[in-house]
């Protein structure tokens, strides 16, 4: 599946193995979320390795090596084992001396671990024989050959990223801390990830479902843009905002709106506003003890049931389970109190009563 699933696992100790001509764009990413310590605000603080088969310094795709610390006994026990992307081309998958990798990474799902890769490093997860009859994604440059080098692979080659508990699969570049912030949020809740992406200064979620490009050319003015209206909308989550009034809003015929949407933000305004909801819910149900009919209500899907529809298809939880796992009784150090999600009912869009974007 793309997207979230429900709570699953421990997230305590992070691995990241080192290979030969190792991408250091996603390598960077890997450490950027896992390795520093940001307990000052009242974050986890993971136990992150670096790993290899060698103490022999790593070369990189660019050329320069670096020295890693430790060797790959440090799989066997790991929670998450995370696969930077590497230059395919440079390296022999069918070599020999990645046997004693691919052996702890089919171990390591064997136990549970999530074992996850960024871009082409979904090629090392293929050799090891971890994307048999599983969905996956890499780069959009790299799924055809992907899907014709492991033909029992179902690769997905629109989509940021892919969570098939235990093995996750991302697309290039960005998307890697999609990905990882994606398995943050399913392991520790959604405020935990929110906050580390707010230290990266980076969106604290896209949907694992969102297309990797947009076949539309986006807006080369900056005045154009539709961010301004995004942040009104995240900020009145509560009301009915549907797309005739958001494109009167933008000043558009509600045919270009839509289609600017897809444009610019990846997905269509009805899903982009249901995904935002659910986040907000997600942020209530973990740092309020509002009734879930309140929390539906203030995130603007009206009722429970819908609000608890709406989890499961994209959180594979309950409401209820969701706040029993990542309620917080005590409030993180050093966490800016942004502007809620709307808390007024229901209201109008535009002067005139529209029915709700169907969600």
């Amino acid at each position: 599946m793309s997207g979230t699933p429900g709570t699953t696992g421990r997230l305590e100790k992070v691995v990241v193995p080192v290979l030969p001509y190792v991408e250091t764009f996603e390598l960077g990413v890997a450490c950027e979320v896992f390795g520093f310590d940001r307990s000052d605000d009242g974050l986890p603080t993971y136990d992150f390795h670096l790993v290899a088969a060698t103490s022999d310094p790593v070369r990189t795709r660019f050329g320069y090596t670096i020295e890693v610390p430790h060797r790959l006994d440090l799989l066997d026990d790991a929670d998450l084992i995370l696969l930077p992307a590497v230059n395919s081309d440079g390296i022999a998958l069918d070599d020999e001396r990645l046997e004693p990798l691919f052996a702890k990474l089919r171990a390591a799902v064997d136990r549970g671990a999530r074992v996850a890769s960024m871009c082409t490093g979904a090629f090392i997860l293929g050799a090891a024989g971890l994307l048999d009859g599983r969905r996956c994604t890499t780069h959009w440059m790299h799924a055809d050959r992907l899907a014709r080098t492991y033909p029992t692979a179902q690769v997905d080659r629109d989509v940021l990223y892919v969570d098939d508990h235990p093995v996750l699969t991302a697309a290039g570049t960005a998307a890697g801390i999609d990905l990882c912030l994606h398995i943050v949020r399913s392991a520790q809740g959604a405020q935990v990830a929110n906050m580390i992406a707010r230290r990266m200064v980076v969106p604290p979620h896209r949907d694992g479902g969102q297309a990797q490009y947009v076949a539309m050319p986006l807006p080369e003015c900056k005045d154009e843009s539709l961010a301004p209206l995004l942040d009104w909308m995240s900020e009145h989550l509560d009301r009915e905002l549907p797309v005739a009034a958001l494109a009167q809003k933008a000043h558009m015929s509600a045919r270009t709106f839509a289609r600017r949407f897809v444009a610019e933000v990846g997905v269509t305004p009805a899903r982009w506003l249901r995904d935002q909801r659910v986040l907000a819910a997600q942020r209530l149900l973990e740092e309020t003890d509002l009734p879930i009919d309140v929390v539906a209500d203030r995130v603007g899907f009206g009722t429970a049931a819908v609000l608890r529809q709406h989890f499961l298809r994209l959180r594979q939880t309950t409401p209820q389970a969701y706040r029993r796992t990542f309620r917080r009784s005590v409030e993180p150090v050093g966490v800016e109190r942004r502007n809620e999600v709307g808390v007024g009912r229901r209201s109008r869009v535009g002067g005139e009563h529209h029915e709700p974007v169907g969600v």
